[in-house]
């Protein structure tokens, strides 16, 4: 398929699950957020590591707000990113609050660098991974800007996909760089891409 119908089709979709999520009530998305919170907590992945590489909601997202606030009360470290915009790329820094933060691109809440560690090791951790959707094998459809895409070719930890289950879809189109997510929680089921994969390998 042409590269220009493919961003024709991603464009058509993420307008379509904008509009899902826009037309969810707030207690709906509150107690939906609230599953994914419980859900993601509860995982195998989140158990295992003790570094959690998030990032700050905005209202249409699923909240990871509350995530952030109960992983450091579990006392376990939290990265966020700060983008660069003039590269397209992400730095992260631990944060220990959100007085931490400051409103920044696109209007993002980001880590103050002066405030905060600088992460370099990317090597392990759980990374909470962002998009507007998730497919069958884990491919994600983002919000278009191409940030994650080139931080998750680099990441070596696991990468979790929430979302709402109404946001999950059969099949994504999806570029041969693009890495899928190692699990999809939703407020519904549990999805494991890694074990599926290995499933099939046997």
């Amino acid at each position: 398929m042409p590269v220009n119908d493919i961003r024709i089709v991603k464009r058509e979709l993420r307008k379509k699950y904008r509009e899902i999520r826009e037309n969810m009530s707030p207690q709906k998305k509150s107690r939906y957020d609230e599953l994914l919170k419980k859900g993601f907590l509860a995982s195998r992945e989140y158990k295992n590591n003790d570094i959690v590489f998030a990032f700050v909601s905005k209202p249409i997202e699923i909240d990871t707000i509350s995530i952030i606030e109960a992983v450091l009360k579990d006392g376990k470290r939290v990265a966020v990113p700060r983008c660069v915009t003039d590269k397209r790329e992400m730095d992260f820094f631990f944060i220990e609050s959100f007085d931490q933060l400051e409103k920044s691109t696109y209007g993002l809440m980001e880590p103050i660098p002066d405030k905060c560690e600088k992460v370099t090791d990317f090597s392990k951790g759980v990374c909470i991974v962002p998009g507007l959707a998730f497919d069958s094998e884990g491919f994600r459809l983002g919000f278009g800007m191409g940030y994650y895409d080139r931080f998750l070719s680099l990441f070596q930890g696991d990468k979790i996909g929430l979302c709402y289950s109404s946001c999950v879809k059969w099949k994504l189109p999806h570029g041969f760089f693009d890495r899928p997510v190692d699990l999809i929680i939703t407020e519904r089921f549990v999805r494991n891409i890694r074990k599926r994969k290995a499933n099939r390998r046997q």
